[in-house]
Formats: C-alpha cells, structure tokens, sequence
C-alpha cells in the first residue's frame, strides 16, 4: 500500500488500546537503542582514551548519559511510533536525524560553554551510535516481518469502498503481507452480507463505526468512493475518535510512492500534489555512470566466476557458451542480450512444441525439458545472468529496471504496458525481489511499472539490496 495517507489531526499519536505486540515492539527497539548507544560509548571512550584516569572522567559520566540521551533524541524525533513500526525507510531516515542531532547539540554546547571536548570521542561515539541502531532496527523488522509471514503482529482492518476496490486492496494485502494489514471486514455501497475476495462484507457505508467494533479492528481503509466525499470522511474520522481507531485513505492515483506526493492545503482543502518522475536530467546522468562503473568494477572482481562458469557451461554439452538474444530496450531500441546458455542447443527449434494457446505474453514453464541440469542451476542463483554486467558496460541495460522483453512481447504491447520502455531495462528490478517467474503478467507489469514511476537512487539501492537475499533462495526462478 504505497499510496495510503494518514488522515491527521483528530487521532492522537498515543492509542488508548493500543495492540500488544505494538507495546512489545517498541520495547525491544527501546532496549536495543539504549543497548546500542551504551556499546558506542564504551567503544569510544576506551579507543580514545585507553583507561580512566582523573583527567577523563567528564568523558566517563558523557558515556554513561549517551544511552538517555540517545533514547530521549529518538523519542522527541517520534522514531517510536507506531505507524512507523516495520516501514523501513521513514524510520530509518529518524534515526539518520537523530545522529545529526545529537552531534549538532554537542557541538553547539561545547561552543556555548567553551568547552574543550575531544573530537576524536565525539566524532566515533555518534556515528557508531547511528550504525548500531540502524542496524539492530534493521534486525527488528526482520523478525517482525517473519512474524507477520506466519500471521501475527498484524492490524486489523475494515475496508470501505466499492467491492472491485475492497478486492483489489484484500488481494494486494495478502501478496505483501509484511505490511502487517489483514482485512478482517468490509463496508460497501447498501451492504450486502455476501463476501468481497474471501472477506465479509459487514456493514454499508454508514455502519463503518459499528462494524469495527464488531471486527475489533484498529484501522479503517477507505478506498477511492464517490459517496465517501470531504464531509462524510469528516464526519467518520470525527465517530472514531473516540475509539482511537487509526483512519487511513487510498487516492484513486495508486502505485506513486511518498517522495512523489505531498499535501498541500489550499483553501482550506487539503489537495494531494503528485510530482512528475524524474525520467531525465542530471540524477538520470548519475544513474547511468553509477551503471557504468559499478558493472565494470563487479567485471573486474568476478572475473575468475566468469571464467569458471563459461568453461563449465562449455563442458555441459554442444553449444556457445554464450547465448545471444534480441531484445528491446530503452524507447524501444533494440540490443543483443547475454547470458550463459543455460539450454541444448536446439532449444529455439523445440519451443514451438512447448508454446501454448492461452494468450499469455510471456513464455515461461516451470520444468522446461530444454534446460540442461547445470542451467537449472546457474537460473536458481541467477548465474547465468552475469554476462548481462557487458549490456550494462555498454549502456543498453541498468544494473536495476523493467525486465528486458522480446520484439515479440513488445509487439503485442497495449498503450499502458509501453510505459516500461521510458527507461532502460534492468539485471535486476521490483519483479525479481518479487517473485520473479512465479508473478502473473499482470503483476510484473505493475511492478515494472511502479518502479517507472517511482525511480529513484535510494530505490535503484533498495532493490540491489534485496536482490542477494532474492537470489540466495531461488524461489520463483526457472
């Protein structure tokens, strides 16, 4: 749910039944905060100044106190909220400030009272401060996002809106579950009683408050509804207020993430401006030399793989070791791709036996028998998709975009799937920490399409961060 938006002002930030596992969460982060600032100044204190003597003991009680004072800076920049509970980047971009905060009050305190401080604690007590939390909030959302692979920690939810939405959001949520959203009810358009995606439809537009009490929720979604206009969404943010139950919007304008959007109130309404993406300019002209030199310098450092893979697919039976293929690229240039063949030699002659007549763009069998045993492997771990760092040197692939298509796809195209082709395709993308070969067309193309719309540097290294664990597993590659 990139696209949902706090309605503010009328909830306050402290929830009077607030879930258990919120409470637990904020604890463990609370302790591991405190943790964390304690080992940064005992790190620092000892690295600088080796043992205590007289001479450092105002040094002494600053590393007692960074724990409380790194706790309290988290605290007072609301990294402890619930609404920010597993997001990921919003939390980690507090704790970023707070690391800026804590050394720009150390710095403005020295000044005002003149106070020699060792910038060499300074300088290694704060910054390992930041890194530890970052990293031990990294871990939390980990585990918090297993729990909720397995069905706990998550916020019950009436959604409320037509029953194509309610559906759409039901089966989004459930693909995405580390969200930690699970319909449990829906109010629609003169009730009904019948279901909407598995989920009951309890109520109609005017029981919405009745039916969270009866679905024990703790947050309203309400779905882009001509009924649901500014007063009638007043009106229900004004009935659950007074049982704190958290109410969230989805804009009919979805897949457009939170840097693209902001509120901007004019006269008196509170208008959602949506920027245009950045498909040019000087942050396109970083992408591509970041593309450039990060592909040269992984060409250098994987070299002796390369060599031991080729001269394993060349061993694996007749055939190049190479396998060059045709695709289509940025605004619809076309470009030879590489990869290790991973198939017999024939394979192209023996697809038209495997191509089925069910319409599907793409071509894709879980147990293709054109598949050597050795490329099954290389595919699990993505191997053979090394080569493509050569697409990436050349400039015809990035490291991170849309999937590279064939004429054939591209061909039966409609006006809205084009939309890919405004940037060049990637080694890696959204469908490949996704799912890859296991997602329906429609979904990879949402994906690649909400990566046009949503680029970004942070994105490109997101994806690339999630890719390792991706490929690790080697789920949804065959």
């Amino acid at each position: 749910m990139t696209a949902l938006q706090v309605v503010s002002g009328s909830v306050p930030a402290a929830r009077s039944r607030e879930p258990g596992w919120v409470r637990g969460h904020r604890a463990r982060a609370v302790v591991a905060d405190f943790g964390c600032a304690s080992l940064s100044g005992a790190v620092a204190f000892f690295v600088r100044f080796g043992e205590v003597t007289p001479y450092v003991v105002p040094y002494v009680v600053l590393s007692a106190a960074l724990p409380l004072v790194w706790v309290c800076a988290v605290a007072l920049n609301r990294a402890y909220e619930a609404r920010l509970i597993g997001l990921g980047p919003e939390e980690f971009q507090r704790v970023l400030q707070c690391g800026f905060m804590v050394t720009a009050a150390l710095a403005v305190g020295a000044y005002a009272t003149k106070t020699d401080v060792a910038r060499g604690y300074v300088v290694l007590a704060v910054p390992l401060c930041t890194v530890l939390t970052l990293l031990a909030r990294y871990g939390l959302r980990r585990s918090l996002h297993l729990r909720r692979a397995r069905g706990g920690c998550m916020r019950r939810v009436v959604a409320v809106g037509h029953r194509a939405g309610v559906a759409e959001l039901v089966e989004r949520l459930r693909r995405e579950r580390y969200h930690g959203m699970e319909v449990v009810g829906a109010c629609v358009p003169r009730g009904g009683g019948a279901e909407v995606a598995g989920v009951p439809v309890l109520g109609g537009l005017c029981d919405v408050p009745l039916v969270v009490g009866r679905a024990e929720a703790d947050t309203v979604a309400v779905l882009a509804c001509p009924e649901m206009d500014g007063a009638a969404l007043r009106r229900l943010a004004w009935r659950l207020e007074r049982t704190r139950t958290d109410l969230v919007v989805a804009p009919a304008l979805m897949d457009v993430a939170g840097p693209r959007t902001s509120i901007r109130p004019v006269a008196g309404l509170p208008l959602l401006h949506v920027d245009h993406p950045e498909l040019v300019g000087v942050r396109r002209v970083l992408k591509s030399l970041s593309d450039r030199v990060g592909a040269g310098l992984l060409l250098v450092v994987l070299l002796p793989l390369l060599l031991a893979l080729a001269l394993a697919v060349r061993m694996s039976g007749p055939g190049p070791v190479l396998f060059r293929q045709t695709r289509v690229g940025r605004g619809g240039a076309e470009f030879t791709i590489y990869k290790f063949r991973t198939m017999v030699s024939d394979a192209e002659r023996r697809k038209i036996a495997l191509v089925s007549d069910d319409g599907g763009v793409l071509f894709k069998i879980r147990h293709d028998p054109r598949v050597t045993p050795l490329g099954a492997w290389l595919r699990r771990h993505s191997l053979d998709e090394l080569p493509q760092l050569i697409n990436v040197v050349r400039g015809d692939m990035s490291l991170v975009g849309p999937r590279p298509p064939l004429p054939e796809e591209v061909a039966r195209y409609g006006d809205d799937v084009r939309r890919r082709l405004v940037v060049r395709p990637g080694m890696t993308g959204l469908w490949q920490v996704s799912g890859r070969s296991d997602l329906s067309w429609e979904e990879s193309v949402r994906l690649d399409l909400r990566y046009v719309e949503n680029w970004s540097l942070m994105l490109d290294l997101q994806i690339l961060w999630k890719t390792w664990s991706a490929v690790a597993r080697g789920a949804g590659a065959y």
